[in-house]
């Protein structure tokens, strides 16, 4: 028996390395949920999904900040870091200097309602841990939308921006909540619409949800998403 169980502690170690392994060493893997798809846009638009989220993002490489009270968090987002850093819509690949080290901006994809920036971090051969992780997407509208709000939820701070103009922000160590920070009514302009955040996390888990709801409260459905202002 004892042996036994040996064999099956051993194999669970072996295991639990090789889904070490397969979410660093290969960015664009699938398998399991919360695991961003890195670079692996089929498209240059996409849609949202079913319940109106938004999985395609621009990703910043995390920057080194763990911070989660709202004065602190404030403090830290409105520290510029990269040149540009409020009003630029980068391309997947363009990089950064931040305190001397080069950042990299990485396209991601993903097949679940929020983005996990805690399998992101690793997968690009950094930490989720003390972190600051911008993220960038263009939204892109039919018609002028008005009384539309933008619905947030984080782990665990972050502060979100609408067209250059800052609608929503929450504080504090949280979890993840779907809609858990809603914006004043705001009018999303025809053609793109660029919404930008940033979220910070100490320790643990990370990740991020954001969609479009409507007048009436429901999810936004009758736009596009892409990664640059043309759409391209």
């Amino acid at each position: 028996m004892k042996k036994h169980r040996n064999i099956h502690i051993r194999i669970l170690v072996i295991l639990s390395v090789l889904s070490f392994f397969a979410i660093v060493a290969i960015p664009g893997m699938t398998a399991g949920s919360q695991i961003p798809m890195i670079g692996l846009q089929t498209s240059p638009r996409t849609v949202p999904g079913a319940d109106g989220f938004i999985q395609r993002w621009l990703i910043l490489e995390p920057i080194s900040a763990g911070v989660d009270t709202q004065n602190a968090v404030q403090q830290a987002v409105k520290t510029e870091y990269f040149p540009n850093q409020f009003t630029v819509v980068p391309k997947d690949g363009d990089k950064v200097t931040v305190n001397g080290s080069e950042l990299t901006w990485h396209a991601v994809d993903t097949n679940e309602y929020n983005v996990s920036l805690y399998y992101f971090a690793p997968a690009v051969g950094k930490s989720a841990g003390n972190a600051l992780f911008w993220v960038v997407v263009v939204v892109n509208c039919p018609e002028e939308i008005k009384d539309a709000r933008l619905a947030i939820g984080s782990n665990s701070a972050s502060v979100w921006w609408v067209n250059g103009k800052e609608v929503i922000g929450i504080y504090g160590d949280r979890c993840t909540v779907i809609d858990d920070g809603v914006s004043k009514r705001l009018t999303l302009k025809k053609g793109p619409n660029v919404i930008r955040g940033a979220i910070t996390n100490r320790s643990g888990a990370a990740d991020f949800c954001a969609r479009i709801l409507d007048k009436d409260g429901k999810p936004l459905k009758n736009y596009t998403v892409s990664l640059s202002e043309t759409g391209k």
